[in-house]
């Protein structure tokens, strides 16, 4: 029989059942040299990580051991109050326009071959944030023309002149997620819908067909199994090319409960179910976030492509 503790709604004040982890979510912590390097990095360049901020449960597997992370602009206060996550909400800072510039750097500096670039959702400014992401873009490829880079914006109000904003300045791949599925999206999500996703993720393979697209669902906030089914073909439908499906973890007692714990086996399942419709990747399992191993999720092209430059590159300094 599953273990369970009790806790209680904080919009209710009543007593709830809570599952425990199971032993599959136990995590090693990795707090070797890597990891410290990277988080002093981090402080120097007075930059922000998702891996921090959103306490991602992979965060010494990603900076202990693959010397990998996922740089958070435009500030670390989020205007949106999504109820599963932990990044800050309420009124954010000024933009700090050096920051493109110190993102490239520390690019440079961990020698990253692959580099993804999020941001707190800035419902403050009128372009979204869209013209630090491209600005970011744009110096990461100055500083650094054989990385390739994945953006991860918000959904930016549904303003596609904002979305051309940044697909303008070309990432190699456009990431947005889903989240979760249509019927708990309101409850999940704070101000973004369901069909405004899709229509991003639709308006983006539009502009640039070449790139590719990728979305994240988390699973366990109390969806059905015919409803992650239709998730996945709602996002194959607007042509969206690599799925990542991960488990939700609350963060604080504030945030939602699990509801379910999905073992490794059924993100297995899911994971063929996911390739079956069609898509070109499909990362799945219980730790697996929107981020996770995106190094390996570069499309064959951009692997290629930065293949090729690295040889022109060589060649050169031996000439």
């Amino acid at each position: 029989m599953e273990s369970i503790v009790l806790s209680c709604r904080p919009e209710t004040g009543k007593k709830t059942d809570r599952l425990r982890k199971p032993e599959w979510l136990k995590i090693k912590l990795n707090t070797n040299e890597n990891y410290r390097d990277l988080k002093k990095l981090m402080r120097e360049q007075n930059l922000n990580t998702v891996c921090e901020e959103a306490r991602c449960p992979n965060i010494h597997e990603c900076w202990g051991e693959r010397r990998t992370a996922t740089f958070m602009i435009l500030g670390a206060i989020c205007t949106r109050a999504c109820r599963f996550c932990a990044v800050n909400t309420g009124l954010p800072n000024e933009l700090d326009l050096a920051e493109p510039e110190r993102v490239a750097d520390s690019v440079q500096l961990m020698n990253l071959k692959h580099v993804v670039v999020t941001a707190v959702a800035r419902d403050d400014q009128k372009d979204g944030g869209a013209a630090v992401f491209a600005e970011t873009i744009r110096a990461i490829r100055r500083k650094n023309p054989f990385t390739t880079i994945e953006v991860l914006p918000s959904d930016m109000g549904g303003v596609y002149e904002n979305l051309e904003m940044l697909m303008d300045a070309k990432p190699d791949i456009l990431n947005h997620n889903i989240e979760t599925v249509r019927r708990l999206t309101k409850r999940v999500r704070a101000r973004a819908t369901y069909d405004r996703s899709l229509e991003l993720l639709k308006r983006a393979k539009e502009m640039y067909p070449e790139i590719p697209t990728k979305s994240s669902l988390m699973l366990g906030l109390g969806e059905t199994h015919e409803e992650i089914l239709e998730t996945m073909d709602d996002l194959r439908a607007n042509n969206v090319d690599i799925m990542t499906i991960g488990q939700y973890l609350q963060p604080t007692k504030k945030h939602l409960p699990v509801i379910k714990y999905y073992s490794p086996q059924e993100f297995g399942e899911l994971r063929k179910i996911a390739m079956s419709k069609g898509f070109s990747h499909c990362e799945a399992g219980p730790l697996v976030r929107s981020s996770y191993h995106a190094d390996e999720q570069v499309n064959a092209a951009a692997k290629e492509k930065q293949r090729q430059g690295e040889e022109q590159l060589q060649a050169t300094l031996q000439s």
